[in-house]
């Protein structure tokens, strides 16, 4: 049961990813059939960006109703449905209407199913899993490139992702007796204390416990400095890759097809990079894994701000820089149930996501705004804060966490 649910949620992950670099991939075509300016991209990646905030905020009370088995395959149904609807719109409003479910399925099945694996599974396959969203999101423009260059047209591409994540919509509807029959991941002394005894079948289904108010949650302490730190790991992510090519050819002067190729680098980076976090993550904990992905991405933003002839310096930082970030978003999420309980751990979760995607959304047009007014020399400061933020705030819970765990500690 272990092993095959896990396969099922590994093939989950890399179809989550193909979605995510279509709109990107295909938009210099596609705004040219559709008629709209170029810019209007932004448009349909803030419809989506709404409406995956919004269903990470409602997660935590859907799935303690119908369950994780059910939110994800609903929600992949969702994003399946959009995507074919995608593939038949011949006007930029029909892809905005479409972007609303698209959203609102992505929220929530990437809140569900993070918050199932950190509950059930170890930390090394919270890294590979999200390592294999990258292979997904790494994929999907080569099946872009593929239907543009065989004729097709962009609107294949989103045919061709529709019906894989269809096809993974049934794969999920089949699994469903499966969820509820995999054991949690045994629970440290204080999250034990924290939750009710007893407990154990509804986590392992995601239904049955009692729901957490939103305001509950907030309330929670250091669950704003974990939402803070997640913020700003996002927002440091989502400027990177929009916005490192072109630091490197307008402030660095590098070529830019040297540019584009250390700029992919960054992605690739943290797809690799988190690959091979699982081999040691078990060993090493997850709050050893951000804080050594924070201090790795802060040497790299060093290497980039270095005002040097050469260039290698600057190229090389950038590649540290996605290899630091590749273990803190998985990291991040597995710690979860550890720092503030298996019963708030949905919920938390929920509002994780959404903070994340509040970051990835508004961080990059803010960073826009402020190179047109002050230079795009800002970059590696930009980046810098950000890392300086995310650090320190993780620290902060990690202080916060240890002194609980010393004052239950006699108790245990």
């Amino acid at each position: 049961m272990y092993s095959l649910l896990l396969t099922i949620i590994y093939v989950a992950f890399v179809s989550l990813g193909l979605p995510d670099s279509l709109v990107g991939a295909g938009w210099p075509v596609m705004h040219q059939d559709l008629g709209v300016p170029l810019a209007f991209a932004g448009i349909i990646t803030m419809v989506i960006a709404g409406g995956t905030i919004l269903s990470s905020l409602a997660s935590e009370r859907l799935t303690r109703r119908f369950g994780a088995g059910v939110v994800t395959a609903v929600s992949v149904g969702m994003t399946a449905a959009a995507l074919v609807g995608f593939s038949f719109s011949g006007s930029f409003w029909m892809l905005c209407l479409w972007a609303i479910p698209y959203g609102l399925g992505a929220g929530a099945v990437d809140a569900a199913l993070n918050n199932y694996v950190a509950l059930h599974y170890a930390a090394r396959h919270m890294n590979w899993l999200h390592s294999f969203w990258g292979v997904g999101a790494s994929i999907s423009p080569f099946i872009m490139s593929y239907a543009l260059t065989s004729g097709m047209g962009w609107s294949s591409a989103y045919l061709i992702v529709g019906v894989i994540q269809a096809a993974l919509t049934f794969v999920l509807l089949v699994s469903l007796p499966l969820w509820g029959k995999v054991n949690p991941v045994a629970p440290t002394h204080h999250e034990a204390d924290a939750d009710d005894e007893g407990s154990d079948a509804a986590e392992a289904s995601g239904r049955g416990s009692a729901h957490v108010p939103l305001g509950q949650a907030l309330r929670i302490p250091g669950v704003a400095l974990i939402l803070t730190a997640f913020f700003a790991y996002c927002a440091l992510e989502s400027t990177a890759i929009l916005w490192a090519s072109t630091w490197l050819v307008t402030d660095r002067a590098v070529e830019p097809a040297t540019a584009a190729a250390f700029a992919s680098l960054f992605l690739l980076g943290v797809t690799a990079g988190r690959f091979l976090a699982g081999f040691f993550a078990d060993r090493i904990g997850d709050r050893s894994l951000i804080r050594g992905g924070f201090v790795t991405i802060g040497l790299g933003v060093v290497l980039l701000a270095l005002p040097l002839e050469t260039d290698v310096l600057a190229l090389a930082g950038l590649v540290l820089t996605g290899l630091g970030a590749a273990p803190i978003y998985p990291a991040i999420i597995h710690s979860t149930p550890v720092n503030f309980g298996r019963r708030n751990s949905q919920a938390i979760i929920g509002i994780q996501m959404a903070a994340a995607y509040t970051g990835s959304t508004f961080a990059p047009p803010l960073f826009g705004v402020l190179s047109a007014w002050i230079g795009m020399w800002l970059f590696p400061l930009f980046l810098g804060i950000l890392v300086i933020l995310g650090l320190v705030m993780s620290e902060c819970l990690n202080r916060l966490v240890g002194r609980r765990e010393r004052i239950e500690q006699p108790s245990a």
